[in-house]
């Protein structure tokens, strides 16, 4: 097995680098040389087939890690997700590579949870639209609505649906939800009312999704599903 000390790790995940310093540090001091995303977007495969020759392992972000990056990659053994998505890496390249692939669940969920009740609220108050016309030198009285009393609708329960519905909690609105592992109780032990996905899509007044992109929700919403809203 390789020395740590060997190794040269590429970090493509801004969010890593910026939200917590420790991790950084604690990387470089952990392996040989560690590379950092140059940009401050996902890097496309193009760009990312361009840095990863002479990689051992990879701490990505939502870049497009496909067939043309794994075949790049000379001695890449890791690529590390940080975040809970896969839809955006290549596994069959990475598997017949021998590349292992890991995701951190619970990672960022917080911070997602708390954006999303952010953008709930940005919606019933109409905040860009407040913000856009005032700078543009009015001052418009927009009437808003409010989140208490609504009933909010969530797809998907893992890690970050949980947080949303704990943080909604404050609210005094009505959470209904559904998630295909999720049973009825263990719903209920979060504060969300369990419900099959075509009633949530119904009944909700903001309807959040919290799923990862496989064959069975890519396309979920069509223009049959947005008319049952």
């Amino acid at each position: 097995m390789k020395n740590l000390k060997d190794c040269r790790v590429l970090v493509t995940a801004t969010s890593y680098a910026m939200n917590d310093p420790t991790l950084r540090s604690d990387l470089e001091a952990a392996v040989g040389e560690v590379i950092y995303n140059p940009t401050e977007h996902p890097l496309t495969a193009h760009e990312l087939a361009a840095l990863v020759g002479g990689i051992d392992g990879m701490i990505a972000g939502l870049d497009e890690i496909n067939h043309e990056v794994i075949d790049a990659a000379d001695r890449l053994h890791i690529i590390a997700r940080y975040g809970v998505g896969l839809d955006r890496v290549d596994l069959e390249a990475a598997r017949k590579k021998g590349v292992i692939v890991t995701n951190t669940p619970g990672a960022n969920a917080t911070s997602v949870a708390e954006l999303t009740v952010g953008l709930m609220i940005v919606l019933a108050r109409h905040i860009g639209e407040a913000t856009r016309r005032t700078k543009a030198g009015e001052w418009p009285r927009l009437k808003g609505t409010s989140l208490s009393g609504k009933t909010i609708g969530l797809l998907g329960l893992g890690s970050i649906g949980r947080r949303v519905a704990q943080l909604l909690g404050g609210f005094d609105c009505r959470v209904i939800g559904y998630d295909p592992v999720v049973g009825v109780d263990e719903s209920a032990a979060m504060g969300v009312e369990w419900m099959a996905r075509d009633e949530v899509i119904r009944r909700a007044d903001f309807l959040s999704l919290h799923m990862p992109l496989v064959p069975e929700t890519e396309n979920l919403f069509n223009r049959e599903r947005i008319a049952q809203m």
